[in-house]
């Protein structure tokens, strides 16, 4: 046995992959650092501020995934597996992978389905799945929502594509409805007066469509005024608040009485 020859062979195998291996490892550090600046580009070049911000956080979150596959692709070729043969094989991969993540695959046709008919943006107030809060980002298999005590709350894109969605900034308009209660001995024009006035003297109600103020039921204890008054949408907690807050004093101004419930009871003496 030629022991110098096998030497030679494992020298030069292992100066072959060790040039390999090195040139794969420069080539993983270099793509990594280029993939998050593509990243970085994508959602933060003003280059493309033209583009929606869902499109744009879209495009990063794909863009990334693809880049990887074809980073993996690339080294697997550096260092000795034939492309074909590992193209192959994480074909099948794919396909296993594929029927045991069906529900990813959901996500990401929802995720297709969310940017192509928009039925929210990222920035919209919504709610959807029992949850509310400002759109931060939307990525290919889930949507981030931002609540208003400042909690991430990361849902499905297949689970809200199957939900009733509501979009709260969809419109530029939006109308406060309020419900007043008065005792039965108030006077109905009175307070209707009290109520309008204060909705059509507050600055950021809306002239057109008029406010309106109506007795909606006929309580146990107290009638029903249904108040509604409209506003542009970034308005509408601001003017919700005042008017609750005016109403009261308003009524404590007037002698206008806000019952609380009550029973009455009648005691029979048959002595």
């Amino acid at each position: 046995m030629n022991w110098q020859a096998i030497l030679d062979y494992l020298i030069q195998l292992a100066t072959t992959w060790g040039i390999r291996l090195l040139a794969a490892i420069i080539v993983l550090v270099i793509a990594l650092k280029l993939i998050g600046w593509i990243k970085k580009f994508i959602k933060k070049s003003p280059k493309l501020d033209k583009l929606d911000p869902s499109l744009r956080s879209f495009l990063s979150s794909f863009a990334s995934i693809m880049l990887y596959v074809l980073l993996v692709i690339v080294i697997a070729g550096m260092i000795g597996i034939p492309a074909t043969s590992f193209i192959t094989i994480l074909a099948s991969c794919g396909v296993a992978v594929g029927l045991a993540l069906q529900g990813s695959l959901s996500n990401f046709a929802g995720g297709l389905m969310i940017l192509l008919f928009k039925p929210f943006e990222v920035g919209d107030y919504i709610e959807v799945c029992g949850e509310s809060g400002v759109v931060k980002e939307i990525t290919v298999v889930y949507t981030v929502l931002l609540t208003t005590d400042n909690k991430r709350i990361t849902l499905p894109n297949g689970t809200i594509t199957n939900s009733v969605i509501e979009n709260y900034s969809a419109e530029d308009l939006r109308r406060v409805d309020l419900t007043v209660n008065t005792a039965y001995s108030c006077d109905i024009e009175k307070v209707k007066a009290i109520v309008t006035t204060l909705a059509e003297q507050h600055p950021l109600a809306l002239a057109e469509p008029a406010p309106q103020v109506r007795v909606s039921a006929h309580g146990d204890s107290s009638l029903t005024y249904v108040v509604r008054v409209w506003c542009k949408n970034e308005n509408y907690w601001d003017l919700y608040f005042d008017l609750t807050e005016s109403i009261k004093k308003a009524f404590d101004e007037n002698g206008v009485e806000i019952p609380f419930p009550q029973m009455d009871v009648h005691v029979i003496n048959n002595k």
